[in-house]
């Protein structure tokens, strides 16, 4: 049985950690080798892996607390009572799932930022931009249906806050409304709606696109700087084309100059087993002993009861969705449609409307430092209006100090 899983054995030699990845089940959506600069922390992060770290102890807590959980108002509630009072560990798995849920969505928004701010989203990463677009809203949506499923009076009234958002939609608000609820108020079937979603449907198509994700990564592997500069014009053999051109079509190829083909040197590559395993393994430790010891340390909330005869004021969205509401204080149809709708085209859209490949594989590259400066600019005012409602936000929305007592 060992040896249909380990094919190789412990590999001691380059040619058996070359096997080793290639043979393996789990490790051959690896490649045999990788660049050296895609092994730095100080580029990647690692927010990538811990994303993915991250949704699967997600998946692992939330098996384990279906198996306490049944879809009913007059259950739901009292299940979380269980896993607080009752269930050997049941605070600590809730905790962590809790966290581990907030967690996700912050490093997928990060894990964002840092492929803008490295230009990795250029060609050929067009399309898996796009799909990472895809994630960070199925992140927030997963985030969101799970909010209700503790049926308390946080979790109701920020789904009502939200639910009514999505309801701010011109013609089909009504309609959006009620599909997510199934009904018009949030009860029973509005409860069951979301815990199918939260754990059935949501995870599978997001599951369906990490693995794409993955795929891509694979096959067009990270971004990095040039490995060196090209040579003039005149010392370059006719008919050499880079990679990049090759899907721009016969016309365009006669219109752009020749450029060289670079090739990366040999020690610009090292085996996978051991340095990016190692970095791997080391990263996962990372993540467990963060969400353990947050899991110990700060309990997830859980107030009375959901009572929908008691509304609290303010009621507030879910705290990633608190600048959405901040800015739907203003104007229900700008903040709540207008904006979100035009940020998402124009995150879909940015690898076509920047096709240039420059500036790939740099920390903020000069090149793309008006490209930087606008998104830093939008991704600093969403963080800022998330604040504002978070702390600066009071009874009937109105501005408070926080320190004010």
């Amino acid at each position: 049985m060992g040896r249909t899983i380990f094919r190789v054995g412990w590999p001691r030699t380059d040619k058996d950690r070359a096997a080793a990845m290639i043979s393996s089940l789990v490790l051959h959506i690896h490649p045999a080798k990788v660049q050296r600069h895609s092994l730095r922390a100080s580029y990647t992060l690692g927010l990538g892996l811990t994303s993915a770290y991250l949704f699967g102890v997600l998946i692992v807590t939330g098996v384990v607390l279906m198996l306490y959980y049944t879809p009913h108002p007059l259950d739901a509630y009292r299940n979380m009572k269980d896993l607080q009072f009752v269930v050997t560990f049941g605070p600590v798995l809730r905790n962590m799932h809790r966290w581990a849920a907030h967690a996700m969505v912050v490093v997928v928004f990060l894990h964002m930022c840092r492929v803008f701010f490295t230009g990795a989203y250029k060609e050929p990463r067009q399309f898996n931009w796009v799909l990472g677009v895809g994630l960070l809203l199925l992140t927030l949506g997963l985030s969101f249906t799970g909010y209700l499923l503790p049926w308390d009076q946080l979790a109701f009234w920020a789904i009502t806050v939200g639910s009514n958002i999505a309801g701010y939609a011109p013609g089909l608000g009504a309609e959006i409304k009620y599909l997510l609820l199934g009904g018009n108020v949030i009860e029973s079937g509005a409860l069951l709606r979301f815990y199918v979603l939260h754990c059935v449907i949501l995870p599978l198509l997001a599951a369906m696109l990490i693995a794409m994700h993955v795929y891509r990564v694979r096959k067009d592997g990270l971004s990095a700087p040039p490995a060196a500069e090209p040579p003039p014009i005149e010392e370059m053999a006719p008919g050499r084309f880079p990679p990049s051109t090759r899907s721009y079509g016969l016309m365009a190829l006669a219109d752009r100059p020749a450029q060289p083909v670079v090739e990366s040197e040999p020690d610009d590559e090292v085996l996978t087993w051991p340095h990016l395993l190692y970095r791997e393994v080391l990263v996962l430790l990372a993540v467990l002993i963060a969400l353990h010891a947050a899991a110990l340390l700060f309990n997830a909330p859980l107030e009375e009861i959901a009572d929908p005869t008691r509304t609290p004021n303010p009621a507030k969205a879910p705290w990633y969705f608190l600048g959405l509401q901040e800015l739907v204080s203003y104007s229900a149809l700008i903040g709540g449609v207008l904006v979100p709708t035009l940020l998402v085209l124009a995150l879909v859209l940015v690898p076509y409307l920047d096709p240039v490949p420059r500036g790939v594989g740099v920390w903020f590259a000069p090149e793309r430092s008006r490209a930087n400066r606008i998104f830093a600019a939008l991704a600093s005012a969403a963080v800022a209006l998330t604040l504002v409602g978070m702390f600066f936000r009071g009874p009937n929305w109105a501005w408070v100090w926080p320190w004010t007592p």
